[in-house]
């Protein structure tokens, strides 16, 4: 049992570390490259997060189901397929896993390892943004787990760089994610003023499809 746990632990925070490193840094390359075009960053930024959550999850699925996201975990934990311990195993490896992500990236790109994000992400358009997104994520997963769980890699990286597009929050849906892109002053930061509404619209998302689940 501990060594499934502690295989769990690893999976999910490196499978995180590498989730944020390639959103963080597609977005410093993307806008790099762009030439001022926010679109085409945007564009560049959506299809490498959607390449590297197919890839991370084909991969690591099989070890500890390829969460990387506390929302996720939670729901599994209300549909009965996780334990309060390994909930909280699988928490804290999200989180640390995604501040270690955007420092890593950070240093490959030779920026300050330590930053604080400036960009203002805020207003009930965003948060309802928010909201939606983290119901649709959510409602993929769920969905995809019953009915065509061989294909739930693909079905998330397709929603996921979706959703950067259809939504004005481009598609966090994801706590650990939202802090640790706070720590990083580049193309995907968020502002630490702004975590909370993101944060709050992401726990009433998990707290209506809990709602709703059945064990």
């Amino acid at each position: 049992m501990k060594n499934k746990i502690s295989s769990q632990f690893m999976t999910e925070f490196i499978g995180t570390a590498l989730l944020l490193a390639v959103v963080t840094g597609s977005g410093i390359m993307g806008e790099s490259l762009a030439a001022g075009n926010a679109a085409v960053a945007l564009l560049g930024n959506s299809i490498a997060t959607g390449c590297g959550l197919y890839v991370l999850i084909s991969l690591l699925g099989p070890i500890s189901g390829a969460h990387f996201n506390p929302v996720v975990s939670l729901m599994f934990w209300r549909m009965g397929a996780l334990d309060v311990r390994a909930l909280y195993v699988y928490l804290c490896a999200q989180f640390s896993g995604a501040i270690a992500g955007v420092w890593l990236t950070h240093v490959m790109f030779g920026l300050p390892i330590l930053q604080q994000a400036d960009n203002a992400r805020n207003g009930v358009g965003i948060w309802a943004s928010e909201l939606v997104s983290t119901l649709v994520l959510l409602g993929v997963i769920y969905l995809g787990v019953q009915y065509a769980k061989d294909k739930i890699a693909m079905l998330v990286a397709l929603t996921v760089t979706g959703g950067y597009w259809f939504t004005s929050s481009t598609f966090f849906a994801n706590p650990a994610v939202t802090i640790a892109r706070s720590l990083s002053n580049t193309f995907v930061g968020i502002a630490p003023a702004d975590v909370l509404g993101f944060i709050g619209a992401q726990l009433v998302a998990v707290l209506i499809v809990s709602l709703l689940i059945k064990k």
